[in-house]
């Protein structure tokens, strides 16, 4: 199992009086981009604060590339898994590029002043992102698509081996949302890092990723290809409704829709 970025095994994690995952078990292979789909409730925080460290597991253990979660202090969990928030809200007038220096905490000590080759890994990392050009701009007066490129090279600047996006595109108009999907799956293709993501546009979602995961109630309902997960009858019974998918001919992308009632 060593060569797996991601090994949950009968994992029960929640909150008190309440287990949102029970006996819960996912594998991951490495450079894998992983749509998770599901109703609110369904789990998705939940697994994603899991695999962050966040929320510890009552039972069962999670491996990250070998590494047991449980025994990682939280540097080297960061050297190990990035994640890119829905939004992020300072009250300091953080530049760009200091916040992607920010993504080199994990490999500081405390009071160790970032270095050259700090500096230049911050660099890099709003290079892939197409950040450079605001980089001296204030976060918080930055539009939703250039904030996400932002936090996407604080999080690279992490050197991350596994990158999770939580609802990371949920406020963004279509153009932006395309546009940092777009980006992620250029770095998962020329990086190779793992990338996971969690999401309510099925149609964008299933376009991007290679495989789906769809939860209900802690569970996984179904797993594999996006034409075979949307089109099954698993869809219908975690969204509670008639879904159909079509891709375009032209272009190949998927598109999904509700049926609607009678």
């Amino acid at each position: 199992m060593n060569g797996l970025a991601i090994h949950c095994e009968r994992i029960t994690a929640g909150y008190p009086g309440h287990a949102v995952l029970d006996g819960f078990s996912l594998t991951v292979a490495p450079g894998e981009m992983v749509g998770v789909l599901g109703p609110n409730g369904a789990g998705k925080t939940t697994l994603f604060r899991v695999l962050t460290g966040l929320l510890p597991c009552r039972a069962g253990g999670v491996k990250l590339f070998g590494a047991e979660l449980a025994r990682l202090r939280a540097a080297e969990r960061a050297r190990r898994i990035g994640v890119v928030p829905q939004a992020l809200e300072s009250p300091m007038p953080f530049t760009v590029g200091e916040l992607a220096l920010m993504g080199r905490t994990s490999v500081l000590n405390r009071w160790t002043a970032p270095s050259a080759r700090d500096r230049e890994i911050a660099e890099s990392a709003l290079a892939q992102t197409d950040a450079l050009a605001f980089r001296d701009r204030i976060f918080g007066e930055l539009s939703g698509g250039e904030k996400q490129r932002a936090l996407i090279a604080m999080a690279l600047a992490q050197e991350p081996q596994i990158l999770l996006l939580d609802e990371a595109t949920a406020h963004l108009d279509i153009r932006h949302k395309l546009d940092i999907l777009e980006l992620v799956s250029r770095l998962n293709r020329e990086t190779g890092v793992t990338v996971l993501m969690t999401s309510h546009d099925l149609g964008l979602t299933a376009d991007f990723s290679r495989r789906l995961i769809l939860l209900k109630d802690g569970r996984i309902a179904a797993d594999g290809k996006p034409d075979d997960v949307l089109n099954g009858g698993s869809a219908r019974e975690v969204f509670g409704c008639e879904l159909r998918m079509h891709r375009d001919p032209e272009t190949g992308s998927a598109a999904v829709f509700p049926v609607r009632r009678k």
